[in-house]
């Protein structure tokens, strides 16, 4: 990608994790910690003031009650590999 944009210094992401959700409050529960991981890193306040993070499209699609739904869902048992 870098060569295609015709730069050498940018990082190109190429980790991912897999996993198969089988339990939906498993995966209510990682879809809040992915809208707040840019809270949790200190890059923002709030989720949907990151650009690169889909929480201000799902505030902007969702009902009151799913958001506040989601949100609600504790992630300080979330176990995601994340060293950043």
């Amino acid at each position: 990608m870098n060569k295609l944009d015709g730069v050498s210094d940018r990082k190109v992401w190429f980790n991912f994790r897999d996993t198969k959700l089988t339990i939906q409050h498993s995966y209510l529960a990682r879809l809040n910690y992915v809208h707040q991981n840019a809270v949790k890193h200190k890059l923002v306040a709030v989720a949907n003031q990151y650009p690169w993070c889909s929480a201000a499209w799902f505030e902007r699609v969702a009902s009151l009650a799913q958001v506040k739904a989601i949100y609600g869902f504790k992630i300080d048992r979330v176990k995601v590999e994340d060293d950043f």
